[in-house]
């Protein structure tokens, strides 16, 4: 097993994990559904989420790792939580959740979850619309739009939502600037090293 370097504070990174020995991670929807209330659960107090997708056998995240004084955690420590132990405790509470559903033991996830930083407006664009069109790029569907376990939809909703869609739009200007952006296709050597892992 590698040892991947830890997240650092004030950071952008994209954020993937895989299944163990091609298993689905996501067998029905209530299973996307536990995983997005956990990682609401340990991951919205250490960061703010710019897309996300699920896709049977893996994830991904584009987030931003608050600094000590926006983290908005409940513990007594004075000291910031590790957004890598968050991230750990979210797979970890997830395998415990399939593990006890589907009566199997060991490992769920392939360690270390994958991290990539990001840092540049242009690849912040060019990102959220690969993770968005990440079920049509693996053959799930013919239309990304299609796939319902991704953050798409939720840019055209007032629903509450622990996504942080004022910046992420601001950055592609409007709506009809973020509609048309997925309307082109991607350009993946462009943006290889934040997806090589993948």
């Amino acid at each position: 097993m590698s040892v991947a370097q830890a997240l650092l504070l004030d950071q952008h990174y994209h954020i993937y994990g895989h299944a163990v020995d091609g298993l689905s991670l996501f067998k029905n929807q209530r299973d996307y559904h536990r995983f997005l209330r956990l990682y609401v659960k340990y991951i919205a107090p250490v960061a703010k989420t710019y897309a996300f997708c699920l896709l049977p056998n893996h994830f991904h995240f584009f987030i931003y790792t608050f600094p000590p004084h926006e983290q908005s955690v409940s513990d007594d420590s004075e000291m910031p939580v590790e957004p890598s132990r968050a991230f750990s405790n979210l797979l970890n509470a997830y395998a415990r959740y399939y593990n006890l559903k589907y009566r199997r033991r060991g490992s769920l996830f392939v360690r270390p979850f994958g991290r990539k930083e990001v840092n540049s407006t242009a690849y912040f664009l060019k990102l959220i619309v690969y993770i968005h069109k990440n079920a049509e790029h693996h053959g799930l569907v013919d239309d990304f739009k299609d796939w319902p376990y991704t953050s798409y939809h939720l840019f055209f909703t007032e629903k509450p939502s622990h996504l942080d869609r004022e910046s992420t739009l601001s950055w592609f200007s409007s709506i009809d600037g973020f509609r048309s952006s997925h309307a082109n296709s991607i350009d993946y050597c462009d943006i290889a090293s934040l997806i090589f892992d993948d």
